[in-house]
């Protein structure tokens, strides 16, 4: 093996001078010669030989440096080319020209030519063609080499070539398909080249599978993780390099108007800015605006009002709308108030928070008028977005305690910092290009008769809207190129909390402006908010609109596509842009402090900032045009291929070439206009080129159709296929396009391994965790390769810093995720797959993101199919899709490939039915890529054409690519489609089932099956044969590729046309002629296809498709000897005829179906002998059928053709129960399970004469539930039991397993030798969470008796509680006296643990992710590669205990949680279930199912909520299945019945009378039904026919009401078995309108094992709140289960201990009556069995506690979407048994009276006039009288909301008190000095004294203790008084000292008090000093006060200074005097 390098010349050197090269490979360089004084090219013409050891990578790199050769000095490099090698170990040779690159890495215009060639010793070479990442098991360096010869026919399956040789003996690995590697990662051995690679079946059983990898395992390579199973949607795989895949999903999803429903919850505001505020909030959404209620004079105002937004739009355009919340001051009916400060977030940024809301959290105002201000405030609330079938909030959240805390609750998303700042969002629009003519000819002409000259009559400007606000750029008057050079600067926060930005090019008009073009600017893609991220920037850079076709109509019918909604059809525009973002300092003085949107001019930015222009060339093909709509097949059609505007035919105004050139060179100078009209007018079909070699042609030549069938016509191409190629130039950015393809390509290979790895978990087959590390290897090479490709061309012109942080962003990302990939990998086990797969999924979410690259390069191509110059039907190819390149990851995915492209209606054309049909299917062979690179372009082409030239004089006719394609090359095929059967087809007629029948296409040829009536699932068993299909191409390469399938399913109706169902896609199996019919590849399995209908799915196909080649008679074979003779060119490849024959076609088997074919044996199934038991209970709820009313129904059930009908109900309204409850049928099904047919259920209505109705039907797709096992005699029945316990303890240990079995392992020795067979589990009356880890599992085998003490836990914590209260530790004495104690207690305290266990789980999932991360940590710490093993594993084992210790600590700080927990009353608890009972209990299905009837046509609205309307009724009954025959031991256990078959021991189903007890406790969240935002709501309960309106208590406006009410009702079971419970709003005038209803299927729950007549208490007690409700007694209960079951039972014994069947339980014996007395008493006991029933072998399951559901209220007219939550439950007691005693109270708690009082109060005290020393003496009394609710902690003030309210609304508020100062002023207002609030629940304790209070007792509340004067009753101390300065800061503004005294009603009647100082107890004058502040009276006073007090300090200093200055004066004075004296000596 060797490589050799063929070094030609080196061109375009500058200087001249003496040259030398090296050639660098593997690190061995080798030299050429010197060339001595060449000039400006230097011709080595040497060639260099490596011999190689080992294949050369595809990774390996060539370098080739050119040096100026010195003899004294240095040789100076003069460039560098290096080139990757992938091309060269595919192809074996290249030859390449590229430019050098200096060591700036900048391309200079040095160019060198070299020729490569690879060679090997078996002169294979290109395993790897279609740049597969392969991974080879144990071989990471891809240095495995193979013996070709052994490998190969070790193998052999027996074909007719000898195995590893082709027709000429040499051994060749196919350059096609996917090389030996792949064929042996898919568990599959390669016979010889032509037994390819073929689609597993879906179904592969374990041992084949395990057979297979035992086979393989002799090469030595194969790791089980490489079997891959073939999806069960079979076209997806088995694509080879020459074909794409189709893409199935026909209708576009976007652009389409959904139900969006938004909520909003504003709670209550704080902290706002501002003195004495009257604060309104307002939400606005878009443009709808809601405000709550005025609050007065208060700082923190609290709201709880709630806010409904209902709207009906496009997902995008509800996503970008603007969510507002702003507080304003003052607002009344004449002014708007002031604007305190607004919050800001897009709707979309909600809905992609969890559960899609923010519940309870804080939203920060700001000011958009003064940035620099700071927060203004924060506004508490909830927001919730719910689209259609979103399931949202559950009301009881874990983290409501602490919601105080605002910086922790900010209203941010996650990974948002909680100090945002202020930022300017720069978008500079520098220039467009290409903009579309925007007026009709006549327009013009009309325009030119006026004016008189004909200008470009588009008048453009930019609009950019971001977060609310909208820019908008000049107006350039009439031009087509127009250039701005402007920003538009917004000011918002920073990160923003809008995710887009839209950017708009529109046309200003005098009357309405239209949108030209949108480009939407995602910044979560131009920005990266990690540690190494940047700040959103792009550009500057091109983007490309798109929207309606460019024909200009005065109505454009498509003018929602430019404004962006939906799929552009065409291409607009292009804009050149920038954005970039500063983050403001807002500290500094010259900043603007508005958030006006600015615009202003930039500077011009040059050509070639955003790349070198390059020539592209685009070429494509139409191989075949098929299935075109026969609405259009009477004109001649014709394809155009446009690439931004090069290509369309409409427009002249495409740049030709000449114009841009000289644009280049002519240093961008603008041509005349003269000289550019006169190239526009020659139209781009004949563009003329400076080289005068290349004319686009853009459209083919238009074709007349030719008909296929009743629907579909084809275009006749059939060995000519027309060609289109186009010349554009563009910016040459391939990199970035090359990126993103790298990133597609894992993503794709990497979602279709997760398909794999779902299917096989799905159907249960194989090893999926080796497929998914299989999945996990590629992905990580796939990411290394990433960080290799994507590493070079850094230097490119017109790279952006996006491109560069991108790039570096993308390089981090991709090599994390490939070591997470190869973490999660070897963590990958059996039992993790799903965590793991849902892990992997983040991943694919995470590389779809980063592929899609946000600036843009070259436009999309479009290609419309136009029939008489009108635009039918279109498609859109992304160009990255088709762009080449050198190396094989970075080309498009259809580069040189045939395609099928469906063509589709433009716009909302294409919604519904139409978008549905297929106008045309294309087979499209794309290339786009440089021109200079364009060798390559026919590559991909199927081989075996001419090339047909247009007829061109003078210039080179090499260059010029073919108009047209000839295809000599010809083969036959015969094409057999097995059409077996469908399933779960959609309903397509008004009886809610179709008649189908299905339409298989392939190429040219259609067939249709038969059509069966009123199914489905239709079983057509049918065998359609396609005669003489003709293909063009290579023999080899159909074989390998076969063009597509299209098979789709019709309704067959009696007038019109047959309606559409849903079409698949399928790819046949080929055989050549010279092949074998044999396994493995023959006969072909059936496969499940997925048959969609637009976007929907619409059923599955169960089908196999084979294609056979028909071998040539001798004839045949002469005629083309004979042509071979004539002709140089051989036309055709003989294949060994008549060597293998076609298989022959069996006749027709079925005499009664005439021609009809079946499917042969060996593909059908092969069936085995079942039987089918049906149990028959009733039906429910039939609808009117035609008017008529169901009267005497029946049931048919029908499988594969065999069927049973029930029994006639003789009269449905009197008893609609079946007579006869169980029948069998028997029936053959295949024995694959996956292959069943469904099962249908239809009810008829028996009418007079004989008629019979179909009232509505189901099918059960999958009988796999119903299939019953018999149960395993040696495990004595208690695997079952094991598995139900163990699913039982997670659900009470919050996820927890049970502890190791240390403790009972001790034990075990000592009892395996206890003679009974009996478990002894030792359980307290009322044990607690912990208690549920002592319930034991053993081996069912070993009789023993396990007693675990659980008591010397409990002494243990009573000794540490004792403990804790010696300390001193005072505890508040809370134990609540009995008699207080309420069915509310319970409720609450319930709540109560219903958190702390939602909290413990959110715990415990961190804990766990935080453990599994460690673990990741330490796998990769530990063991590296060098390591010994032993110490990895040592390592690990310390980890280990580590977090084991670690665990310890944990569990005992539980331990400690659950001990300090006690301090809590101890309230007997129930469970809430924040859902509705069924979810918990599985519908109570569990043996009575209930089938759903459906009739009527299935809903087109892709969402399947619309099939409840087509619900006409329900059957109750199951199924049970089973193979014949079978084992005789259950047939002959005591007591079977056979009439009963396996339904044994059901009840009866004869009427039954019950009484019904509803309790309805609450409700939440409702939706509002009246004007104000509220809702007056009642509750109604139906049942059958009686109904109870609970109207006259109608709650007052309250959204959150409170029933607390039982209703009673009798009802007879099955008549009436359905309850509604409704909730209302009631209306003073008009009718009451439903806000949302739920409905319980009673007799369900009344039958089922759950036991959910009546729930069962947590403690049996006979008085009290927590009295026992059911009539029957615990003891009752158990010894009916227990003969129910027939189980031994229930045994009392001494001690407290009862034993049923082998189990023993304990509990208390005694219980205290009302007079106190204790008596004995079994209840206990029989309770404790009661609740751990679930352990009861063989019959125990969860026996249903006493508890509350929360159950979801629905509108029949908003499916869907939940109008809020309703608290209840249901308890039915039989009326044969006796009666309970009286409901117990539910009613809502009376608030307790703190004395009678009303409206929130506000009083004041009097004035403290002429205050000097800045203190106010009052001894003033305040009274507030309140009702208060001690459970919620709130106030409830009962008051008419305005003077037209008819009655009083009930408000809930916090208690807070508020003191303020104020000075009084006789004239102006007063002034406000300071205040204070205290919330009574927690406030500071008040200062002892006046100078130790300070303003950090408020501030610091959190640190300081809080005190409730609820508890305290009574206070007294110092409090401080606070404003806000100038800066916003808060200040200490007084001090108050006062006493608060609580008192309830009753004690302040016994001692009243008065106001103010007043009778009674009336408190004395205070001491106020009598400064009256008398100026005659008493000056010097009030100056003392005046001015000594406040500028004391002042004056002393000024005195001081004054003294200072006259000593200074007098010194100076006599200074000189002195100074003379003394000099003269006087």
């Amino acid at each position: 093996m060797a490589l050799l390098v063929h070094l030609k010349t080196i061109r375009d050197l500058r200087g001249k001078g003496d040259r030398i090269a090296k050639v660098t490979f593997r690190g061995l360089s080798l030299y050429t010669h010197v060339l001595e004084n060449c000039e400006d090219e230097a011709r080595f013409d040497e060639t260099f030989r490596w011999p190689t050891a080992s294949r050369v990578d595809e990774n390996e790199m060539l370098e080739v440096q050119v040096f100026n050769y010195s003899k004294v000095f240095t040789n100076r490099v003069i460039g560098t080319f290096k080139m990757v090698l992938q091309k060269v170990a595919e192809e074996g040779q290249l030859e390449v020209t590229d430019t050098l690159i200096d060591d700036n890495n900048t391309a200079i215009r040095t160019s060198v030519t070299i020729y490569i060639k690879y060679t090997t010793m078996d002169g294979t070479v290109g395993v790897w063609s279609d740049g597969e990442f392969l991974d080879i098991p144990g071989d990471p360096e891809g240095t495995f080499q193979f013996e070709t010869d052994s490998l190969l026919s070790g193998h052999s399956q027996g074909s007719g070539v000898s195995p590893g040789r082709s027709i000429h003996g040499i051994p060749t690995f196919r350059k096609a398909g996917k090389g030996v590697f792949s064929a042996m990662k898919l568990g599959k051995t390669k016979s010889s080249k032509d037994d390819h690679k073929k689609d597993e079946p879906a179904i592969l059983d374990m041992e084949d599978l395990n057979r297979k990898a035992m086979r393989l395992g002799g090469v030595g390579v194969l790791d089980p993780d490489c079997i891959s199973l073939a999806s069960v949607t079979a076209v997806t795989t088995n694509v080879s390099n020459k074909r794409s895949k189709p893409e199935i999903k026909m209708e576009p999803s976007s652009g389409r108007p959904v139900d969006y429903q938004i909520s909003i919850t504003v709670v209550e505001a704080r902290q706002l800015v501002g003195l004495n505020m009257d604060p309104v909030v307002c939400v606005e959404i878009g443009d709808d605006k809601k405000y709550t209620s005025m609050k007065e004079s208060t700082n923190c105002p609290y709201y709880n009002e709630y806010f409904v937004f209902d709207f009906h739009v496009p997902p995008d355009v509800m996503f970008d709308k603007i969510l507002k919340l702003s507080v304003i001051h003052s607002k009344n009916l004449l002014r708007s108030g002031t604007l305190v400060g607004t919050f800001k977030l897009d709707v979309g940024t909600v809905y992609s928070q969890p559960e899609h809301q923010f519940y309870r959290k804080w939203a920060t105002l700001s000011d958009p008028d003064d940035i620099t201000a700071g927060c203004k405030g924060y506004i508490k609330c909830d927001i919730a977005v719910v689209g259609k079938g979103d399931n949202i909030k559950s009301s009881h959240k874990a983290n409501e305690t602490d919601e105080d805390d605002i910086e922790g609750n900010l209203l941010l998303p996650e990974g948002v910092p909680l100090e945002r700042q202020w930022a300017r969002f720069y978008v500079k629009i520098y220039r467009a290009e290409g903009l579309p003519k925007m007026n009709t000819s006549i327009m013009a002409n009309v325009k030119k008769a006026f004016i008189g000259e004909n200008r470009d009559l588009v008048d453009p400007y930019v609009q950019v809207v971001f977060a609310g606000q909208r820019g908008k750029t000049s107006v350039q008057k009439s031009s087509y190129e127009p250039i701005w050079n402007e920003q538009v600067v917004f000011t918002e926060m920073f990160p923003p909390l809008c995710k887009r930005m839209k950017v708009q090019i529109r046309d200003s008009d005098k009357v309405n402006d239209v949108a030209i073009g949108t480009h939407f600017i995602d910044l979560r893609k131009i920005a990266n908010d990690g540690d190494k991220g940047f700040l959103p920037t792009m550009g500057p850079a091109w983007v490309n609109m798109y929207g309606s076709t460019r024909q200009y109509t005065l109505m454009d019918e498509h003018q929602d596509l430019n404004e962006g909604l939906g799929e552009g059809v065409s291409f607009r525009a292009r804009l050149l842009i920038s954005v970039a973002v500063e983050i403001l300092d807002t500290t500094s003085t010259e900043i603007v402090s508005s958030t006006e949107v600015q615009v202003e001019p930039v500077s011009n930015i040059s050509e070639s900032v955003t790349g070198k222009i390059e020539e592209f060339f685009l070429f494509g093909s139409f191989l075949e045009a098929t299935m075109i709509d026969r609405k259009i097949g009477d004109k001649p059609i014709s394809f155009e291929v446009t690439i931004g505007n090069y290509g369309n035919q409409i427009d002249g105004v495409s740049k030709p070439s000449a114009a841009k050139k000289k644009k280049k060179e002519g240093g961008g100078g603008e041509s005349d206009e003269e000289e550019s009209e006169l190239i526009h007018q020659n139209s781009s079909e004949d563009e003329a080129d400076d080289d005068g070699d290349l004319v686009s042609v853009s459209s083919s030549p238009p074709m007349k159709p030719v008909i296929t069938d009743r629907n579909y016509f084809h275009l006749p191409y059939f060995e000519k296929k027309p060609c289109i190629y186009i010349k554009s130039w563009w910016q040459d950015q391939r990199r970035r396009l090359y990126n993103s393809n790298i990133m597609d390509k894992i993503a794709d290979k990497l979602e279709e391994g997760l398909n794999d790895v779902q299917e096989i978990i799905k159907t249960e087959t194989a090893y999926p965790e080796r497929r998914l590390r299989g999945v996990l290897e590629e992905l990580s090479t796939g990411c290394n390769r990433f960080v290799t490709l994507a590493n070079k061309d850094q230097n490119q012109a017109g790279r952006t810093k996006l491109d560069k942080e991108r790039l570096k962003s993308c390089m981090r990302e991709m090599e994390s995720m490939g070591q997470q990939a190869k973490l999660i990998r070897s963590q990958v086990k059996r039992n993790t797959v799903r965590d793991k797969l849902k892990m992997v999924q983040n991943f694919l979410h995470r590389l779809r993101f980063l592929a899609d690259e946000p600036q843009h390069s070259i436009p999309d191509v479009f290609v419309w199919m136009m029939s008489n110059n009108k635009r039918i039907a279109y498609a859109r190819i992304p160009s990255k899709d088709i762009l080449y390149s050198i190396v094989d990851e970075e080309t498009g995915k259809d580069c040189g490939k045939v395609k099928a492209v469906f063509l589709r209606l433009p716009g909302k054309k294409g919604f519904g039915p139409a978008g549905w049909t297929v106008q045309a299917k294309m087979e499209m062979y794309l290339w786009l890529g440089l021109n200079k690179q364009r060798k390559d372009f026919l590559s991909g082409l199927p081989n075996g054409f001419e090339e047909n030239k247009a007829p061109r004089t003078g210039s080179c006719l090499q260059s010029l690519p073919p108009i047209s394609l000839v295809y000599n090359m010809k083969q036959v095929f015969q094409l057999r489609a097995h059409m077996y059967q469908a399933r779960s087809l959609f309903a397509a007629d008004s009886s809610g089932l179709s008649d189908p029948f299905a339409r298989v296409f392939f190429s040219t040829h259609s067939q249709v099956t038969e059509v069966l009536s009123e199914t489905l699932c239709p079983t057509w068993d049918q065998l359609l044969v396609f005669d003489d299909v003709e293909l063009f191409g290579e023999a080899g390469e159909l074989r390998d590729d076969p063009p597509i399938i299209v098979v789709e399913v019709y309704d067959q109706d009696t007038v019109g046309k047959a309606e559409f169902i849903g079409r698949t896609f399928a790819k046949p199996i080929t055989k050549m002629c010279d092949e074998h019919y044999g396994p493995p590849r023959f006969p072909p399995q059936l496969e499940y296809y997925q048959i969609y209908r637009g976007n929907s799915t619409a059923g599955d196909l169960l089908a196999a498709f084979e294609l056979l080649q028909i071998p040539y008679d001798d004839e045949e074979i002469r005629r083309a000897l004979i042509a071979v003779h004539d002709f140089a060119v051989p036309q055709i490849k003989i294949g060994q005829g008549g060597r293998a024959e076609l298989p022959a076609i069996n006749g027709p088997t079925d005499s009664d179906r005439g021609p009809i074919l079946p499917v042969p044996m060996g593909i059908r199934p092969v069936l085995s002998r079942y039987r089918i038991e049906v149990l028959f209970w009733g039906l429910r709820d039939l609808k009117r059928v035609n008017l008529a009313q169901v009267d005497r129904p029946r049931v048919d059930i029908e499988c594969a053709g065999r069927g049973v009908q029930s029994a006639l109900i003789v009269n449905f309204k009197k008893n609609p129960n079946f007579s006869t409850l169980v029948k069998w049928f028997e029936v053959d099904l295949p024995e694959n399970e996956l292959l069943h047919p469904p099962l249908n259920i239809r009810v008829v209505d028996c009418r007079a004469f004989g008629r019979y109705t179909l009232v509505g039907s189901h099918a059960v797709t999958s009988l796999r539930r119903f299939i019953y096992s018999p149960p395993d005699k040696t495990q004595n029945n208690w695997a079952s039991t094991a598995r139900l316990m163990n699913g039982y303890m997670v659900l009470t240990n919050g996820g927890s397993q049970s502890r190791p079995s240390s403790p009972y392992s001790r034990t075990l020795p000592r009892t395996l030798s206890h003679p009974t067979g009996d478990v002894i589990v030792n359980m307290d009356a009322n044990p607690s969470v912990r208690k549920m880890d002592t319930v034991v599992k053993l081996d069912a085998s070993s009789d023993a008796v396990i007693k675990v003490d659980v008591n010397e836990e409990e002494k243990e914590e009573k000794k540490k509680k004792k403990k804790k209260k010696k300390k001193g530790e005072v505890e508040e004495d809370d134990e609540t006296d009995e008699r207080m104690l309420d069915w509310w207690s319970k409720y609450f305290a319930s709540i109560e643990t219903l958190m702390e266990i939602l909290r413990a789980q959110e715990a415990a999932l961190a804990e766990a992710e935080e453990r599994e991360e460690q673990e990741i940590a330490a796998e990769g710490a530990d063991i590296k590669p060098d390591d010994h093993p032993v110490k990895g594993s040592k390592g690990k084992e310390k980890s280990r205990d580590k977090s084991r210790n670690k665990d310890k600590k944990k569990s005992h700080h539980a331990g400690e949680g659950t001990e300090k927990r006690p301090s809590k009353p101890k309230v007997n608890e129930l469970l809430v279930y924040n859902k509705e009972l069924e979810a918990e209990y599985d519908n109570f299905e569990d043996w009575l199912h209930t089938f759903n009837l459906y009739r009527g046509k299935a809903g087109d609205d892709d969402e399947a909520a619309l099939d409840d309307d087509r619900i006409v009724g329900r059957f109750k009954g199951s199924m049970c299945m089973y193979k014949l025959p079978l084992s005789e031991e259950i047939t002959r256990e005591v007591g079977f019945d056979p009439n009963m078959g396996m339904f044994q021991s059901i009840p009866h189903n004869d009427p039954i009378n019950v009484l019904v007890r509803v309790f309805v406790v609450r409700a939440t969240d409702l939706h509002p039904a009246d004007v104000n935002g509220k809702a007056d709501p009642y509750v109604v309960i139906k049942l059958g026919k009686s109904e109870l309106k609970d109207k006259e208590n109608y709650i007052s406006k309250q959204l959150n009401p409170v029933f607390g009410k039982a209703f009673d009702m009798e009802a007879t079971f099955p008549m009436e078995s359905m309850l509604t419970v409704s909730v209302y709003d009631w209306d003073l005038v008009g009718t009451d309108d439903l806000i949302g209803e739920t409905k319980i299927d009673l007799e369900n729950r009344y039958y089922s094992k759950h036991r959910a007549t009546c729930g069962i208490a947590n403690n049996y007690s006979v008085h009290g709140y927590n009295m026992w409700r059911d009539p029957m007694k615990p003891s009752q209960i158990l010894a009916k289960l227990c003969k129910e079951g027939k189980l031994d039972g229930p045994h009392y014994g001494p001690g407290g201990r009862v034993k049923v069947a082998n189990r023993i339980f304990m509990g208390a014996t005694e219980i205290e009556d009302e007079t106190g007395l204790k008596k004995q008493t079994d209840e206990h006991l029989a309770l404790t069995v009661l609740k751990h029933w679930e352990e009861i072998p063989r019959v125990g399951c969860k026996l249903i506690p006493e508890h509350v559901e929360t159950r979801p209220l629905l509108h029949p007219e908003k499916p869907g979407i939940e109008q809020g939550r309703i608290e209840m439950w249901v308890d039915m007691f039989p009326m044969d048994m006796p009666a309970p005693g009286p409901a117990i109270d539910i009613s809502p708690r009376k608030p307790k009276k703190w004395l009678k009082g009303q409206q929130e109060d506000k009083q004041d005290t009097d004035v403290h006039y002429h205050s000097l020393t800045g203190e106010g003496n009052f001894n003033w009394r305040f009274v507030f009288p309140f009702d208060y609710l001690m459970a919620e902690e709130k106030i409830v003030i009962s008051k008419k909301e305005s003077m037209f309210s008819w009655d009083e609304t009930e408000y809930k508020i916090p208690a807070r008190l508020t003191l303020q100062v104020w000075d009084a002023d006789h004239f102006s207002a007063d002034d406000f000095l300071g205040a204070i609030e205290l919330d009574l629940n927690r406030f500071p304790r008040g200062a002892k004294t006046a100078k130790q209070c300070s303003i950090g007792m408020v501030q610091n509340e959190a640190e300081l203790p809080c005190i409730s004067i609820f508890k305290q009753k009574r206070v007294k101390g110092w409090w401080p008084f606070m404003a806000r300065d100038e800066n916003d800061e808060m200040e200490l503004t007084g001090k108050v000292e006062a006493e608060l005294h609580l008192m309830s009603a009753e004690e302040a009647e016994k001692s009243p008090v008065g106001l103010g100082r007043n009778e009674p107890d009336p408190l004395e004058k205070p001491n106020r000093p009598d400064t009256s502040l008398m100026w005659f009276v008493n000056p010097l006073k009030s100056i003392r006060y005046f001015i000594w007090h406040n500028y004391r300090w002042l004056i002393l200093k000024a005195l001081g200074l004054l003294l200072l200055l006259l000593l200074l004066g007098l010194f100076l004075y006599s200074f000189p005097g002195y100074l003379v004296k003394k000099m003269l000596g006087a």
